[in-house]
């Protein structure tokens, strides 16, 4: 379940060329606080899937509310049994 919403959020990201220093910025809008910037697009990638991996554990540890994805509710993972 885990994998699969990073997969998800992933797809969500939007990046922008910061024309002043040629890196790149990308940031997953409905997850605030997940953001990387790189000089290549491809490391502003790999940063933020483990920027949102940190974000995600983060606020699973802390029982902090995560916005659900595709339909993939991580908050439940939570919940007592």
């Amino acid at each position: 379940m885990l994998a699969s919403y990073i997969d998800q959020a992933m797809k969500l990201v939007v990046y922008e060329i910061i024309e002043d220093d040629e890196t790149y910025w990308g940031e997953i809008p409905p997850l605030q606080g997940v953001w990387a910037c790189h000089q290549s697009l491809e490391g502003c990638r790999r940063e933020l899937r483990e920027v949102l991996s940190d974000w995600l554990a983060l606020r699973l540890r802390l029982g902090l509310m995560i916005p659900a994805i595709s339909g993939i509710n991580l908050n439940k993972l939570t919940e007592p049994v």
